[in-house]
């Protein structure tokens, strides 16, 4: 629970996908996990509610929360942070029969949320087929092109998906996995609302369910009473507020209103940390930390239909001026 103490094992296995976690709350010591509680998080505002429409990060972890992937990363205790190791979530098991051809069986029983207008039924395999087919094919997706290299993806039966590649795909699990790619929507709700950027239109099979949106503001997300998973999760209510300005977030975090650091979300970068850990170890003693280089990707966008920038001898120019190393450094 965390107000009475989040332990870093409840935390990870509460399932906040696709952060690597710099902080975690008070009275981290080992204990056994309990049913209940508040996780309060910092995000930024969605765009909207469609993951196959949007790169946007503030709707894709949000949406971490409340859908399910064929495959997601695995997290806990005894993972090393920056290892991604792909492990089952909506499928149960999977292979390969030959280099291009892959075969996933799906967990049964997995049920979507009990919310209009899919209402609790089962998830099958078509499901999958229409995620993907969604993500590849749908107008506007700037990821599309991470499943450029899949050539068909078909419901042999009610529970068994299989992907076959046009040439050997290195990546293919990692892409599956990825909390900002492929998660797994209901057609159902693309046909009511004509795309998945409304709030009522987010309903998946993950461990939370969306109760409120408040624009500019923030979310709660309820338990999912129904998630596949027994006894998970074991927290009951995500509050995720946007605060914009990084001095204000800083401070809210300083006096205890989140209970992970606040980019990305869970981190705090080094040049935070240098001004608040001292002030921090007198204000939160209790919280536990743990340093690793952050995971995340500093990237440089360009409009390459307008000068400079369509020159590409301009974009050669800006990448050979980048020093790489010191950037890892």
């Amino acid at each position: 629970m965390v107000d009475q103490g989040l332990t870093r094992r409840e935390l990870l296995r509460a399932g906040a996908a696709g952060a690597a976690l710099v902080t975690a709350s008070r009275n981290a010591a080992a204990q056994p996990p309990r049913r209940g509680g508040i996780f309060r998080v910092s995000l930024g505002d969605p765009p909207h509610f469609d993951p196959h429409l949007t790169v946007s990060w503030a709707t894709l972890i949000a949406l971490s929360f409340t859908h399910s992937r064929l495959l997601k990363h695995k997290a806990g205790p005894g993972v090393v942070p920056g290892m991604f190791i792909p492990e089952g979530d909506l499928a149960e098991s999977w292979g390969q029969t030959s280099d291009t051809t892959y075969v996933f069986t799906l967990r049964r029983g997995v049920r979507w949320h009990p919310k209009p207008p899919v209402n609790g039924r089962e998830l099958t395999a078509e499901d999958v087929v229409y995620s993907v087919e969604r993500f590849r094919t749908v107008k506007g997706n700037a990821n599309a092109s991470m499943l450029k290299p899949l050539d068909r993806v078909e419901a042999i039966d009610r529970h068994t998906v299989r992907f076959t590649m046009k040439e050997p795909y290195a990546w293919f699990l990692d892409v599956l996995a990825n909390p900002m790619a492929v998660c797994i929507v209901a057609r159902e709700c693309v046909e009511k609302f004509g795309d998945l950027r409304s709030p009522e239109a987010t309903v998946g099979t993950g461990p939370w369910m969306l109760d409120s949106y408040r624009p500019n503001v923030g979310m709660t997300l309820v338990r999912n009473p129904g998630y596949f998973v027994a006894g998970l999760p074991y927290i009951d209510r995500v509050e995720i507020f946007v605060d914009e300005d990084n001095a204000s977030r800083m401070a809210a975090f300083l006096g205890g209103k989140y209970d992970i650091g606040w980019e990305n979300p869970g981190t705090i970068n080094r040049s935070d940390w240098v001004q608040i850990k001292d002030t921090l170890k007198r204000r939160r003693p209790n919280l536990q930390t743990a340093e690793f280089p952050a995971n995340a990707v500093t990237v440089l966008f360009m409009r390459t239909d307008r000068a400079p920038f369509s020159d590409v001898r301009v974009r050669q120019a800006m990448s050979m001026a980048i020093d790489r190393p010191a950037i890892v450094n």
